[in-house]
């Protein structure tokens, strides 16, 4: 796919480039977006890069206030992405809601038997070309773009929708198109359904060895590492990463000492000792509860439905050369098989059909 990579910063240039696509048949396009996650507290949509009838064009949402245009040409038509979760929560934050077909060629090279499926690796399976991922960690909120970051933009682009034409045409030939589809439907569903608003996003991985008092540290150590990183505007992580964090939890718990890097300067090592000062102040009766997890009662019955399932799913994978964890994912089989949920709650039909739980 060619085009002049143009970079759309008007309204007008907008429009124009929109009213340009030929509409007598369904659009077809392929969408990435680039943000600044790694440079900024708060996570922007920087980049669109949008492709359709052999153009690539990028377009600019921190020049451009209205985008409602491109959303609605966006929702009427099948849009194609790679690793499309990520892209399809900036548009759902940009916009509000997500393109109504959406298909994703990691979902569709997988279901194909790909294990190496980064758009790096299948453009060069497919082109035979090799991309550069100098851009990668680039700072997209930054304008004017360097020459060699517009060039990485439009390649994120430039190759779905020939690659997405010929993984559909291998799908179809092998009789997964129907899995491939509901696959890209249920991802798409898990994303608009998903809640952003997390309570207790203190509560990240690790924190769950912590006793009460130690998930009071860590709730204090992250508060104070978020407020930081807002006054400073940069990456929570930064700061501190949630692996400090934690073991910072785990040794003041314990009665050790906090030990933070050497490069704190003196201002931020006292709001520090000052958000730990409030736990020590603090009621025992104001720590944070633990969370109340179901113990799993294992017994013979539950081991023997697990086996059976494990054994079914790995067969069939083996037998269709593709990831066992497509099919079914293990914490998922043993929720089964401790008849916790049903399968049509976890698994879709395909899935279903392939393990013999129609």
């Amino acid at each position: 796919m060619t085009g002049n990579g143009s970079m759309l910063q008007t309204p007008g240039a907008l429009e124009s480039f929109i009213g340009s696509i030929n509409r007598q048949a369904p659009v077809v396009c392929a969408v990435d977006t680039e943000a600044d996650s790694l440079h900024r507290y708060r996570e922007s949509l920087c980049l669109i890069q949008f492709a359709v009838d052999e153009r690539c064009v990028l377009i600019d949402p921190l020049a451009l206030s209205d985008l409602s245009s491109l959303s609605q040409l966006m929702d009427s038509s099948a849009v194609w992405m790679h690793g499309a979760d990520y892209d399809m929560t900036m548009l759902k934050r940009q916009f509000g809601t997500i393109p109504a077909t959406v298909y994703d060629t990691q979902i569709g090279a997988r279901l194909l038997g790909a294990r190496r499926f980064g758009l790096a690796d299948l453009v060069s399976h497919y082109f035979g070309i090799d991309l550069s991922k100098s851009s990668q960690k680039a700072d997209w909120g930054k304008r004017p773009l360097s020459e060699k970051m517009v060039e990485y933009a439009l390649n994120d682009v430039r190759y779905l929708m020939p690659m997405g034409d010929m993984i559909v045409a291998d799908l179809k030939s092998r009789g997964r198109f129907e899995w491939f589809d509901e696959s890209c439907t249920a991802a798409r569903k898990k994303v608009l359904e998903r809640d952003e608003c997390r309570e207790e996003a203190w509560r990240i991985q690790g924190s769950g060895r912590l006793d009460r008092r130690g998930l009071a540290l860590l709730r204090a150590v992250w508060q104070w590492r978020d407020t930081e990183a807002e006054a400073w505007d940069r990456p929570s992580f930064m700061v501190a990463t949630n692996r400090q964090l934690v073991d910072w939890a785990v040794t003041l718990s314990e009665g050790g000492q906090l030990t933070h890097p050497p490069y704190f300067r003196p201002d931020r090592v006292r709001r520090l000792r000052e958000a730990l000062a409030t736990v020590e102040a603090m009621p025992e009766s104001e720590y944070p509860e633990r969370p109340r997890g179901n113990r799993r009662r294992r017994d013979a019955g539950f081991d023997r439905r697990l086996d059976a399932l494990l054994k079914t799913r790995d067969e069939v994978s083996q037998g269709l050369d593709i990831d066992g964890s497509l099919i079914a994912p293990r914490a998922a089989l043993e929720s089964i098989a401790a008849e916790e949920s049903s399968p049509e709650e976890l698994l879709l039909s395909w899935q279903r059909g392939c393990l013999g739980l129609v």
